[in-house]
């Protein structure tokens, strides 16, 4: 039974787990499939925040498709391959449709799989539901101080109190968005016990700059291809999408699924890669083609692949002594083919935790058995969701691993394994 602010004491140590998000709900119905009694604890007074929030108050659960290469890990690909395996998209799809008898729709165009009532609510009714039903008992306002072992775990909340545990679960997200209780209690946990916290940083964040000019392009979006050089790699991080001009700098999709090359380099205490944009389809070269042998004016040239304000704007970065295309000299052509497909963003930085989806780094892939999340640092502990190194696009692929990780950790929690206490 939910009981959202009391825990009723069992005879026997409990499966904690710490954080009532999608990846703590999800190990807690999970790990409610054994024998063992679960009690899901929030710091918070509110379950599940990121969940009301996410798509707008839609809820983006799920993308429509995904690869285990779609995610950015600082660790070994084939343990993130591993634990992407472990629940086949279409099977999740099926447990969201036909365990918590929420249907899900396409939206056409994006990729995306949203509820069909159109709003994030029903998902965590849903999972509140559900959980209830498998007798996991939920008690909010306990925020977790410590995890201490001694003759089984001990979950020691800021109050003072302690709470026997036989499996502690970590599903308490990351930095991202703090306004919603993420503040990296469980990161903190997790270096206490002696993990290994690959250096943190906002991913899937709008990115800043402070030119004056592209300010007044604020509100302006075009579909781009933006590249930035992989360190120690020939070869390019590529992100296409919607770009869009904001009053701080810029963002939408294509913007916030590179960003984290910015941000990653930074929290390393190295300097940021340059990340070049192709305006439109057409690359450098074509576009030194398309100049040389079209007639007229540039700025019409332009108008007719891109928006007049951005046209107007990449024709004065382009710094041109004439818009009169046959009167363009060599010269200048090639440094407007080179603004327009292979010129440099000036950002200055990210807008931070604040507005960032997600948190890259975190608690090392290594340090997890990935058929079962348990801790190989400490014996009983598992871990799962955003706390871990390992981040996908925007699109419902985080929400897709916090799903996959937590039912991982909750399965394994369920089990009777000899010599544990139950």
């Amino acid at each position: 039974m939910i009981e959202p602010n009391g825990y009723a004491q069992e005879r026997r140590p409990a499966i904690v787990i710490v954080g009532a998000g999608a990846a703590g709900f999800m190990a807690a119905i999970f790990a409610a499939r054994g024998p063992h009694p679960v009690l899901l604890l929030e710091g918070s007074r509110r379950p599940g925040q990121k969940i009301l929030i996410s798509g707008g108050g839609r809820c983006n659960v799920l993308p429509s498709q995904a690869a285990p290469t779609d995610f950015v890990t600082g660790g070994s690909p084939h343990t993130l391959r591993k634990i992407f395996s472990s629940w086949p998209l279409p099977q999740v799809r099926r447990f969201f449709e036909e365990d918590l008898r929420v249907p899900l729709c396409l939206e056409p165009g994006s990729g995306k799989l949203f509820p069909v009532a159109g709003r994030a609510r029903v998902i965590l009714d849903a999972l509140l539901a559900t959980a209830g039903q498998a007798g996991v008992q939920l008690r909010t306002g306990a925020r977790a101080a410590r995890l201490e072992r001694h003759d089984h775990w001990w979950v020691a909340l800021e109050t003072g109190e302690m709470i026997p545990a036989q499996r502690v679960v970590l599903a308490t997200g990351g930095l991202s968005v703090p306004a919603t209780g993420s503040d990296g209690t469980g990161l903190r946990l997790a270096r206490a016990l002696g993990h290994t916290i690959l250096p943190t940083y906002p991913a899937l964040v709008p990115l800043t700059g402070d030119r004056a000019a592209h300010r007044g392009l604020s509100g302006v979006s075009v579909p781009v291809t933006l590249r930035a050089p992989l360190p120690g790699s020939r070869r390019t991080f590529e992100s296409r999408g919607s770009f869009l001009f904001t009053h701080r700098g810029y963002s939408g999709p294509a913007v916030l699924n590179i960003s984290h090359m910015i941000t990653r380099a930074t929290a390393r205490g190295g300097p940021p890669p340059p990340i070049w944009v192709q305006w439109t389809e057409v690359g450098t070269e074509g576009w030194d083609t398309l100049l040389r042998e079209s007639r007229g004016s540039l700025a019409s040239l332009l108008r007719g692949q891109l928006p007049d304000r951005l046209a107007g704007q990449l024709i004065l970065e382009a710094g041109l002594a004439t818009t009169n295309l046959a009167q363009l000299t060599g010269a200048e052509r090639a440094r407007m083919a080179d603004v327009l497909g292979h010129w440099p963003l000036p950002c200055t930085g990210s807008e931070g935790y604040r507005t960032a989806e997600v948190t890259g780094g975190g608690v090392a892939l290594g340090e997890i058995d990935p058929a079962t999340m348990e801790s190989r640092v400490a014996p009983g502990l598992y871990l799962c969701g955003e706390m871990l190194d390992a981040f996908g696009p925007i699109g419902g692929y985080n929400f897709l691993w916090a799903w996959v990780t937590g039912r991982l950790a909750g399965l394994a929690c369920a089990e009777t394994r000899q010599g544990v206490s139950t």
